[in-house]
């Protein structure tokens, strides 16, 4: 049985059956991590105060028929949109650690110029593939194209990141 301890972002929190649950970790050490909960949803769970999405945690977890977290103690809570993330969860590659895109994370929250340009979509250089014309200034999580603001907002809101430029 293998322990592995490093800082995390949680990122989401799921229900399994009646007390049990899954959670989505961003971790210094490991990059984006699925762990399951056990009876997290018990009143006398101990981590469910802790793993709330948005925070940083000091988490605990075991390698026993997957990945279980079995301690987690909050550190601070981060000032980070729901759909942000989402978003994050759904563009980082599990078992990749990054750890200077998890330091900006942690200390500056998410600035999606940054985070989409150190993934390697770079919008800068980007531009607008339905309209050719425009600027990148929204990125398309399905597709993983950029649009301008205009034609982004024929597309799905749910899937769409604004770039802020600053």
């Amino acid at each position: 049985m293998q322990e592995y301890v490093s800082e995390a972002i949680v990122l989401r929190i799921d229900p399994r059956r009646e007390t049990d649950g899954v959670v989505v970790l961003f971790t210094r050490r490991f990059g984006k991590v699925i762990a399951r909960l056990r009876s997290v949803r018990k009143i006398t769970s101990k981590l469910a105060g802790h793993l709330q999405p948005g925070n940083v945690v000091a988490a605990r977890l075991i390698e026993k028929h997957g990945l279980q977290v079995v301690d987690a103690i909050k550190e601070r809570s981060l000032d980070i949109a729901p759909a942000d993330l989402h978003f994050l969860e759904r563009l980082l590659p599990e078992f990749e650690a990054d750890p200077d895109l998890w330091a900006s994370i942690a200390k500056d929250g998410v600035y999606w110029l940054e985070v989409l340009a150190h993934l390697g979509w770079d919008p800068g250089r980007g531009h607008c593939i339905a309209c050719r014309t425009g600027s990148a200034e929204a990125f398309f999580i399905e597709t993983q194209e950029f649009f301008c603001v205009t034609c982004a907002s024929k597309l799905q809101p749910d899937k769409v990141v604004y770039i802020l430029r600053e």
